[in-house]
């Protein structure tokens, strides 16, 4: 049974920690299901969500760190959080290195630079500059 203050004090603490972690838990789980239906506008939305419920858990374990540390199954649980929060993110760097990429290749800067018929990045041919015509 819960008696002093100071336990109070430790269970509110401890319950708040475990609701930080679960936002951001919920966060990253929304946010990997909005890239895997790649569907952009919930992935701004979830990102969003989740940059919040990141800046919530950090002030709230900054919090339990300052006035009587954080429990040891919290850390546990923060250290595999922050690990899946590092895996999703170089995986979307990934992803995007490999647009930027794909772009890069379909609409090289410099369009002499590219295979005969691509277009450059300003949306012209190399064959139809310099008042070249197509005779159809």
């Amino acid at each position: 049974m819960i008696t002093t203050t100071a336990e109070q004090n430790a269970l509110q603490q401890t319950s708040d920690l475990e609701a930080a972690v679960a936002q951001v838990e919920l966060g990253l789980t929304t946010l990997a299901d909005a890239l895997r239906e790649r569907d952009a506008p919930a992935v701004e939305l979830r990102a969003n969500e989740l940059h919040r419920a990141l800046a919530a858990a950090v002030q709230r374990f900054t919090h339990a760190a300052r006035h009587g540390g954080v429990p040891e199954p919290m850390r546990r649980r923060l250290v595999r959080v922050s690990g899946q929060v590092a895996s999703q993110r170089e995986a979307l760097a990934r992803a995007t290195a490999a647009l930027d990429r794909a772009i890069d290749v379909l609409l090289p800067e410099h369009p002499h630079q590219a295979a005969p018929g691509l277009y450059g990045a300003r949306g012209f041919a190399d064959g139809l500059r310099g008042g070249t015509s197509i005779v159809a």
